[in-house]
């Protein structure tokens, strides 16, 4: 295969050779075949972006030195995968040689590397600017797509607003728009989702983050507005501009102005609940027909089956004049008596019904009464013991920001402590209230575990409407006796009975407080001494825990998430050693001082959660040992902990622990023997730590281990000597890991309680190999095959 080395070349033909390269290697590969088509993938889908930077570079006059480090990349990608396609070529066989082998596998740390590389340019493996899909199915809304579409492309009209109540259809329509041929064939497409309470320069940075540039610093909103008009000149030269700004709220007039530009090729687009009477240009969404209304309706009351019971024509009239033909209230309230006996639509027509559409008054008050009927959760469906808090776990919901991915471990964390909730009793929870329509349960991987389900990559979206209905529940009783308090601070502006009062005291048992970029943690004095839960969301670029923190002694959760773009580190973080109660810490993008050091008086900690945090000296600089400090320490998450090189000797010392759980963390290279301390370990989970080498021989001692989990670590060669020690493994996940070379360990045959096993397809001929020899020990395995993921919609949940 003759390539030329392309040295000098820009960044449009490096990207080009490299995507051409995989493609040839993956036509002569068998043995490489699977995880080639990946990084083939992986290209493709970053083509379009690699265009993107190589147009902006053209269009500023920029020179290569911007990208250099990137086109390097690419073109060690290149010689590698030339040098892979000699050996095999050499060597041809079945069996690859270790020499091609870790060639291959240096080519997937340079795709590695090549990703870092594209992060730094702030793509993130992700458009943030990208119009989302539409739903699966939809009706009724052929005729406003059409008159929508025809306003919009009129030549007068600069912004458009679309307006109609919450829940009527609005995203959904916009969607459709924006996969009309006319639309996307002819336009740049700028989806920007606004707020409550929008920030501009954050908008603006999306808006630099989607098409590859480097983000400015902006010395204020009129520069940000001006960098952006730059940018958007240099963007229509190539095609016009669509700037949609989707569920923009009242009062939010003056930061749509400060987007019109009168300039050719440039229109915009917004979606919001008011009508804003400064704009003329407007186009009102009206509520689905009866005919549509009904289909809908339909459509959300059958089981997948389709044996579902719908009463007669006449009860479903009542309810689609009772819901008025808003989308949401249909889906919503069909989910709800999906499945139901007739006695039941009955009884429940009855208590809902009165003959008036809830259109008869004001709209969106009157959906919040139509929805707030289907949070009667009672339900032979649901097991008994989680029926009682159904309503209360939607409530908790609304504890986390509009328009934002809601982790499924936090709600574990969070009903586990309030409720008595398991996994299992949070995700049974989580399927309902999605089934009814009222969140979106997001399961990004499909695991295979049976015994050791990893829940940290999957999420809960939320309607903004349905958030609100959450936070009206939680405001029907006064501020002093709600368990459930709610709190969304715009700038520094604290509600008003926590200023009128000198320390209000509050009786929740939740408190989550949600601040904006220009908050300054000028926090106010409250008593709290019920919260078990603390909740806080922030987005700025320094945050400080409040001080009453300190007097939450019956404080068991914190979680705290950065909704920033980069690391903070947290103020005040001392004030946790106040919380004696204290079991479980999750922190999102968080740079932490050390956690022995100021957990050490509480030593009630049972889990402690890390998500793309900078670690640093967590778990060092201890005056006393952290088994000491940390007792009690059950769990360790650590997951996208980008400077995490190794972990400190002390964690091996918490013979408590049962779950350690180190994932994406792309720098660790090495355990140290201590591993094998950890007597009382029982899921021991490393996967996609690429820069992995091998798993301590001290692994055998582990003997109470029922899962292993080492997916997708690239450079683990080899496997402990003894595994075969552990006797209890239930588990094995190893799918991905290429430098096994299909390689086993003598002691493997041991393992006599193994009942799965997940790997690719040649390391499964070698598991089935194993169990034809030794067929009384492994009778009961499962060898599974790992399905293929091939694409980057992993990245979407991290940023």
């Amino acid at each position: 295969m003759a390539l030329a080395f392309v040295g000098s070349a820009a960044l449009g033909e490096a990207f080009a050779v490299l995507n051409r390269t995989v493609k040839d290697v993956i036509t002569k590969t068998i043995a490489f075949k699977s995880i080639l088509q990946q990084l083939k993938s992986t290209l493709d889908v970053l083509d379009p972006l690699v265009k993107d930077i190589q147009q902006s570079n053209r269009e500023l006059g920029r020179s290569e030195k911007e990208t250099h480090d990137l086109i390097q990349q690419m073109n060690k990608g290149v010689k590698l995968l030339c040098s892979l396609d000699e050996a095999l070529g050499r060597f041809f066989q079945i069996h690859i040689p270790a020499w091609g082998l870790r060639n291959g596998i240096e080519v997937l740390r340079g795709v590695n590397d090549l990703c870092a590389q594209m992060n730094s340019a702030g793509i993130n493996g992700v458009l943030p600017c990208a119009v989302p899909k539409p739903p699966d199915f939809t009706v009724g809304l052929d005729v406003s797509l059409k008159e929508l579409k025809m306003e919009l492309l009129k030549e007068e009209v600069l912004m458009l607003v679309l307006t109609a109540p919450g829940g009527c259809g609005k995203t959904t329509l916009v969607k459709m728009l924006c996969q009309d041929e006319d639309i996307k064939g002819k336009y740049e497409i700028l989806f920007v989702m606004v707020t409550k309470t929008p920030n501009l320069k954050d908008i603006i940075r999306r808006i630099f983050r989607h098409k590859g540039d480097r983000v400015p610093e902006f010395q204020s909103d009129e520069d940000a507005i001006n960098r952006l008009k730059q940018l958007l000149n240099r963007i229509k030269q190539q095609n016009p501009i669509l700037l949609i700004l989707d569920d923009v709220w009242s009062g939010s007039e003056s930061l749509l102005e400060k987007f019109k530009f009168h300039m050719t090729g440039y229109k915009i687009l917004v979606t919001s609940r008011t009508a804003f009477p400064r704009f003329s240009c407007k186009y009102k969404l009206e509520p689905l027909r009866d005919e549509d209304a009904t289909k809908l309706f339909r459509h959300s009351a059958i089981l997948q089956d389709g044996n579902s019971y719908i009463p007669d024509d006449d009860t479903v009239k009542k309810i689609v004049k009772f819901c008025g033909g808003f989308p949401l209230a249909l889906e919503v309230i069909g989910s709800y008596l999906r499945g139901e006996s007739a006695a039941t639509w009955e009884n429940r027509m009855q208590n809902w019904t009165s003959g008036d559409s809830i259109l008869d008054s004001v709209p969106e008050d009157h959906l919040l009464k139509c929805l707030q009927s289907s949070l009667e959760f009672s339900d032979k469906k649901v097991k008994p013991k989680y029926e009682v808090i159904m309503k209360e776990c939607f409530m908790d919901i609304g504890s986390f920001p509009e328009d934002q991915r809601i982790r499924v471990a936090s709600l574990i964390d969070m009903w586990e402590e309030l409720y008595e909730l398991d996994e299992v009793g949070t995700i049974a929870n989580l399927l309902e209230i999605s089934s009814r329509n009222l969140a979106n349960l997001v399961v990004t991987r499909r695991d295979a575990s049976e015994v050791g389900r990893y829940y940290a990559e999957d999420f809960v979206l939320q309607h903004d409407l349905l958030r609100e209905l959450a936070i009206h529940q939680c405001r029907q009783e006064p501020i002093e006796k709600t368990k459930k308090l709610i709190i969304d601070i715009s700038g520094n502006n604290l509600p008003k009975w926590w200023t009128e009062q000198k320390e209000q005291h509050i009786s929740s048992h939740l408190l989550s407080i949600s601040t904006d970029e220009n908050f300054s943690s000028s926090w106010c004095k409250i008593q709290p001494p019920e919260v078990k839960v603390l909740v806080l969301n922030f987005r700025t670029e320094n945050y400080t825990l409040p001080e009453f923190v300190e007097k939450m002694e019956e404080l068991k959760v914190l979680i705290v998430t950065n909704y920033g773009s980069f690391p903070v580190e947290l103020g005040n973080f001392q004030l946790l050693g106040s919380a004696p109660n204290l079991k479980r810490i999750r922190l999102e993008k968080v740079s932490i001082p050390s956690i022995c050091k100021t957990l050490s008086a509480s030593r009630s900690l049972e889990k402690i959660s890390l998500f793309m945090c900078h670690i640093g000296h967590a778990f060092r600089n201890c005056s006393i040992q952290i088994s000491d400090a940390l007792p009690n320490l059950r769990e360790i998450n650590m997951d996208y902990c980008i400077n995490l090189v190794e972990l400190p000797a002390g964690i091996f010392n918490i013979i408590s622990l049962k779950k350690l759980n180190i994932t994406n963390c792309h720098k660790l290279s090495k355990l140290p023997e201590g591993l094998g301390k950890l007597g009382n370990l029982e899921v021991l989970r490393l996967r996609s730590c690429t820069e992995l080498l091998e798993l301590p021989e001290s692994t055998g001692s582990l003997h109470n281990l029922v899962v292993l989990d080492i997916s997708d670590c690239l450079s683990i060669s080899k496997l402990p000597k003894h595994i075969g020690k552990l006797c209890n493994m239930k588990e094995f996940h190893m799918k991905g890991c290429l430098a096994l070379c299909n390689q086993l360990p003598p002691s493997i045959m041991d393992l006599e309680h193994l009942k799965l096993v997940v790997c690719d397809e040649g390391m499964a001929k070698r598991w089935e190999s194993i169990i034809k020899e030794f067929p009384v020990h492994h009778s009961g395995t499962q060898i599974k095959v790992a399905e293929k993921d091939i694409n980057l919609k992993w990245l979407r949940n991290h940023f």
